[in-house]
């Protein structure tokens, strides 16, 4: 019994003693719980609703201030025309749009039916179905309460017709294809970098190599470039299976989008390079360059809307490099706008791939 004590004590102090292993035994059923029950969420939340409002009636104006007063939606403007409507979704300065036509009040008093046109933007087609949904049904509770409020026995129908733009079946494969390019070549360029520079490391070929007449810079970037072309025979091989076996358009520009990539292969790259300056061995290398995959997948707005989490958790996604790489790749592949829409999130991952790079080539010069 005295034996079996004294192994147990010996277990507990080996644990105790490993950071590592007392971080993933104690604080990730934390993480996860907190991430699962409070940051995560399916609920869509903060719809930005522009109105195009052709009637201009009481009635109308009714049903406005209805959505305003709504906890889901935020009124963040007008248009003129469907059109300008249209635009601004395009443009990232609504997610929906609710088109009331010329004739709404008339058609409601004479015919006690109108309808009401809803454009949403179908690149995320589960947040678009959602979206759909509550204005659907706030819709529905509008037209019960002026039939209530008239006292008639007919009641009205305000019949919603839902137009989602970019992706018009609601295909799931346009919201998870740039999901899963940012997801991937993050991985790739990550893991692969990291383990291989440990490798040198680990195996002691690395002084080897820096004893020779090339600077350690040059060292490092001939280590990097392989991983760089790798990956970049990747991207091209996703773009293609996307075009000829999912079907998938691609209605921006291919070089705004090659230009993009090439800025987010960078970052992904000088991560790699990062994680190698933190660990000793390619285990520690492949299991962080692993754990890149959870802030990806859920702070990426790959899955989940990044709308409805908590501002802090808003605020912690902005960090994450693949957020702005998705965004900018459904925007260029499914909504085919101008280069000029993608420009603050070339210029926030050109940031990123600035700052990463200088603190990675620092950060091994000073652990070299």
């Amino acid at each position: 019994m005295n034996q079996l004590k004294s192994f147990v004590t010996k277990e507990f102090r080996h644990i105790f003693r490993d950071v590592r292993t007392m971080m993933i035994l104690l604080v990730l059923p934390v993480v996860m719980v907190l991430l699962f029950g409070y940051v995560i969420t399916t609920e869509v939340k903060d719809i930005r609703l522009a109105v195009v409002d052709l009637s201009h009636d009481e009635l109308t104006q009714q049903v406005i201030d209805r959505f305003s007063q709504n906890h889901y939606f935020i009124l963040t403007g007008s248009a003129a025309s469907a059109a300008a409507g249209r635009a601004m979704l395009e443009h990232d300065q609504a997610d929906m749009v609710v088109v009331f036509g010329e004739n709404f009040a008339q058609e409601i008093v004479h015919s006690r039916q109108a309808s009401v046109q809803l454009l949403v933007d179908g690149s995320e087609p589960n947040q678009a179905a959602a979206r759909a949904a509550y204005a659907q049904q706030l819709l529905l509770s509008v037209a019960q309460e002026l039939s209530a409020t008239m006292g008639i026995e007919q009641q009205f129908q305000i019949a919603p017709v839902t137009h989602a733009l970019f992706n018009p079946n609601l295909r799931s494969e346009f919201n998870f294809v740039p999901g899963n390019m940012g997801m991937i070549l993050m991985l790739i360029c990550a893991m692969m970098t990291s383990v291989s520079i440990v490798r040198e490391k680990e195996t002691g070929t690395m002084e080897v190599l820096l004893a020779s007449p090339l600077p350690p810079l040059v060292i490092i970037i001939a280590k990097l470039v392989p991983y760089f072309v790798i990956s970049f025979i990747n991207l091209v091989t996703i773009l293609v299976l996307c075009k000829y076996l999912l079907g998938l358009p691609f209605a921006g520009s291919l070089p705004a989008f090659m230009g993009i990539s090439i800025i987010y292969l960078i970052v992904s790259l000088s991560l790699g390079l990062l994680i190698s300056t933190l660990v000793r061995t390619q285990l520690a290398a492949m299991i962080l360059s692993l754990l890149l995959i959870i802030p990806t997948i859920y702070f990426s707005g790959m899955t989940f809307p990044i709308e409805s989490m908590p501002v802090m958790y808003q605020h912690v996604s902005a960090c994450i490099p693949a957020r702005w790489y998705v965004a900018a790749v459904r925007k260029l592949m499914i909504q085919g706008v101008e280069v000029r829409h993608v420009m603050r999130e070339t210029a926030i991952l050109a940031t990123m791939a600035v700052v990463l790079v200088s603190v990675s080539l620092a950060t091994f010069r000073k652990r070299l």
